[in-house]
């Protein structure tokens, strides 16, 4: 009688994760067969926590290796003129066979990685670094199957980019806390290195709240880095694949490699789940990550800081600048104060309180808690957007080339369906002195690629059009729900 109830509490226990899984995505399948498909799936997790503190690892690695899958990218080579030599782009060395420096006009080029399939319907989770700049994105399943992804969303700062393959009752990841992971514990780390797919490697947390200023040496000016480092061998390729705990829940995202050569040389890093679904439900929702900041300049204290400035004790984060009309400003955050804590949780580096806040939207409110004096203070702090609103901004006017000066917004994941498009970003207004108005580009067209390079997000299109000279064709959907098709041209 007490073991049937002990399985029974387990299974129950594992089944409300369902709801982390979920992630906001509605299910294209009927919910009778949905609901069916979940429930047996996921008692397959509850049956690795009966009768044993500690899962074998062929269970873990049985359960969780057909859920991550091989992603193979095609990058078309892009024209510069005037330079000869190309930058070395900082995630070079994860890009499996894309990591080969290439010059101008030399043709395509391949690359390959991973990533973690997070619903059954065929959201897939990985690095924005394995598919940026990708013109054609194909995902292997673990059963060999292949199909051709859409790019739902990407997310720069946080080196992350959602994908979609049309598929139903897929084996899926059963996304577990982050913030539960300890320094010591057991994860294997799935993925696909050298295009070995299906490799699994074992090791324990070696640390958390790690920064590498990877991301902001790639060009993301708010990163936020907040990696679990493991010594579970990553090699290139292993990006965008699974970090799992020895009870087979998804608690990270595989990044990067501590590495002079490019392969594995004792660390790897990884993206915390709970930050991860952060950025998932937000590009499902609008299209792009609606990021909150405090607006200040900050930096771990340590001794050399707290000699400096005359602080008591070391630690906490010493705040260096408050920007002006920032949220800490109108939060009566002021210089030289040092954050201790977030909404009573105490905060011990940079790192850490990046990722806290990360998790957090435009308009949201936070408790800071500082020493000032070596007095503690809470300040209520209303978080801004990057561009100083308190409100989730869905709306952009875009100038580029001092030409377009149209106003575009994110289309809600409804309107998408009701669509039956992936990806797409909705014209508001188009400007009158525009190309685009002579086009004959209605307000309201859906632009869901621009030169045959599918587009999700605002960015998306800042990019493809920034610096451009020459024809642009944009493709989408009109207001009436026909296709459409425009060509402009634009000089620098």
């Amino acid at each position: 009688m007490k073991n049937n109830i002990k399985k029974y509490a387990a299974f129950l226990v594992v089944a409300s994760l369902g709801g982390l899984v979920a992630i906001g995505i509605s299910r294209l399948l009927s919910k009778d067969e949905s609901a069916k498909f979940e429930q047996n799936y996921l008692a397959k997790y509850a049956s690795l926590t009966e009768g044993i503190d500690r899962p074998d690892f062929v269970q873990v690695a049985e359960l969780v290796t057909p859920t991550v899958v091989h992603i193979l990218t095609v990058v078309e080579a892009q024209p510069q003129a005037d330079n000869r030599q190309q930058q070395m782009d900082p995630f070079d060395f994860f890009k499996g066979h894309g990591f080969d420096l290439q010059m101008p006009n030399q043709g395509p080029r391949a690359g390959s990685g991973s990533g973690v399939i997070i619903s059954q319907d065929g959201y897939i989770i990985t690095n924005n670094h394995v598919i940026d700049g990708a013109n054609k994105i194909k995902v292997v399943l673990n059963d060999k199957r292949e199909y051709d992804a859409t790019l739902i969303g990407k997310d720069k700062n946080t080196d992350l980019a959602l994908l979609r393959i049309d598929e139903k009752n897929l084996p899926f990841a059963v996304i577990g806390n982050s913030d539960d992971v300890k320094v010591g514990q057991w994860v294997l780390a799935v993925g696909n290195p050298f295009n070995l797919t299906s490799t699994v490697t074992a090791g324990i947390v070696s640390a958390k709240g790690r920064n590498l200023n990877l991301l902001r040496n790639g060009g993301a000016n708010y990163s936020i880095e907040s990696f679990i480092q493991t010594d579970a061998a990553v090699n290139p390729g292993n990006s965008g694949g699974a970090l799992v705990s020895s009870d087979g829940k998804l608690v990270g995202i595989n990044t990067a490699i501590a590495s002079e050569t490019g392969q594995y040389a004792g660390y790897a890093f990884a993206i915390p789940t709970n930050l991860m679904k952060k950025v998932m439900d937000d590009l499902l929702k609008y299209g792009e990550v609606q990021r909150g900041v405090l607006g200040v300049e900050i930096r771990d204290v340590d001794g050399e800081l707290a000699d400096k400035e005359g602080l008591k004790e070391i630690k906490g984060i010493f705040i260096a600048k408050v920007r002006e009309n920032s949220a800490a400003e109108d939060g009566g955050l002021k210089e030289k104060d040092v954050i201790i804590g977030l909404d009573g949780q105490n905060v011990k580096s940079t790192p850490e309180l990046q990722e806290m806040i990360g998790k957090r939207n435009p308009g949201d409110k936070v408790k800071v808690t500082v020493l000032r004096d070596g007095k503690e203070k809470d300040c209520i702090v209303t978080l801004k957007s990057l561009d100083g609103k308190t409100n989730i901004s869905t709306v952009e006017k875009i100038d580029v080339n001092k030409v377009i000066d149209t106003e575009f917004e994110t289309l809600p994941r409804e309107e998408r369906l009701k669509l039956k498009i992936a990806n797409g970003i909705k014209i508001k207004k188009v400007g009158t002195k525009s190309p685009m108005k002579k086009a004959g580009v209605p307000d309201g067209f859906v632009v869901t690629q621009i030169d045959k390079k599918p587009v999700a997000t605002i960015n998306d299109v800042k990019s493809s059009l920034e610096n451009k000279k020459g024809g642009v064709l944009l493709e989408g959907i009109n207001p009436d729900g026909s296709k459409g098709f425009y060509g402009f041209g634009l000089e620098k």
